[in-house]
């Protein structure tokens, strides 16, 4: 594109470089993690909304933890996925702001989920007594709500300083999604401005959670390690260890794609990063769930068991 022209549609670069057959093999690998990822957090979806056993907090925020993974894998990979068969990776103006608010929404919804989440083990194990009080089903409702609205609110915030100066410069993104700092790269001004207040947000984004995180978690430990029970110690490590890894998975993606400076990244170095809190990180949350989780072990096999039995029952 020339100076002075005005960008009405982005291709999206993805891996167009790469051989046919790798992009066969990588069609059939991001399907099956892509399948794997939407099955098991539907499984966790219905289960912690219908079995009555799982009536707690921690369970309501991990079913509401697994729609926000199914929103976000479901706003990258199908048209990845699309464009692993196809030779066309012309994506719209308007297709591409959607995504890019889409992925800022859910994004930072989790971001502020993960640390209420934390939180709520926080009380769960330092204050077991006033748990019931303090983390009533109307504060779970309230909480939830703070996240999803932050993520609508500021999703506008970032979308708008994404397209904050007109796109002239090139139509190419070297992603298999929209991400907000390859686009704004774009731009015709200078786009200084626009990565400062997105840094800035996605500091407050990021650290303030964190910052909960690392608190709780800090209490955590300090209330474990003064406890005699080995028991009650490996059973605490072992529940809080789930949502561990899972921070972990998600904030340094999250960081290292939006806290980088721009001249650190690279196609080499932005797609995998972008892979792991796309895909990765929501197939792996039901499996740390579900595999490091008695409850969530049985509530999966007596869901799957009135499945097989009614369609027995249907024979």
């Amino acid at each position: 594109l020339r100076n002075g022209s005005t960008v009405t549609e982005f291709i999206l670069v993805g891996f167009e470089q790469s051989s046919p057959s790798t992009r066969a093999l990588l069609f059939a690998l991001f399907l099956a993690l892509y399948s794997l990822a939407m099955t098991m957090n539907g499984l966790i979806i219905f289960i912690t909304w219908t079995d009555p056993r799982l009536n707690s907090p921690m369970y309501f925020f991990l079913g509401h933890l697994s729609f926000l993974d199914v929103c976000f894998i479901t706003t990258t990979i199908p048209q990845m996925l699309v464009h692993l068969t196809v030779k066309n990776h012309v994506v719209s103006f308007v297709s591409c702001m959607t995504q890019m608010y889409l992925v800022f929404c859910v994004g930072v919804a989790e971001c502020i989920l993960l640390a209420f989440m934390a939180y709520d083990r926080y009380v769960a194990i330092c204050h077991p007594l006033s748990y019931a009080q303090i983390i009533s089903q109307q504060v779970c409702v309230s909480l939830v709500s703070i996240a999803w609205s932050f993520g609508l609110i500021n999703g506008i915030l970032l979308e708008y300083m994404s397209f904050w100066n007109p796109l002239c410069r090139d139509n190419h993104i070297e992603n298999f999604f929209c991400e907000a700092p390859i686009v704004i790269a774009l731009s015709c001004g200078d786009p200084q401005f626009s990565l400062r207040v997105i840094y800035a947000d996605v500091i407050v984004v990021l650290l303030s959670p964190m910052v909960l995180i690392v608190i709780s978690y800090a209490r955590i430990l300090a209330s474990i390690l003064g406890r005699n029970s080995s028991s009650g110690r490996g059973k605490t490590f072992s529940t809080c260890a789930s949502h561990l890894t899972v921070v972990i998975f998600f904030y340094t993606s999250a960081m290292f794609s939006y806290m980088n400076p721009r001249s650190t990244h690279g196609p080499d170095k932005d797609k995998p990063f972008s892979l792991l809190y796309t895909i990765i990180t929501p197939m792996c949350n039901p499996v740390i769930y579900s595999f490091r989780n008695k409850e969530m072990k049985g509530a999966m096999a007596r869901a799957l068991g009135r499945s097989s039995l009614s369609q027995a029952e249907s024979v």
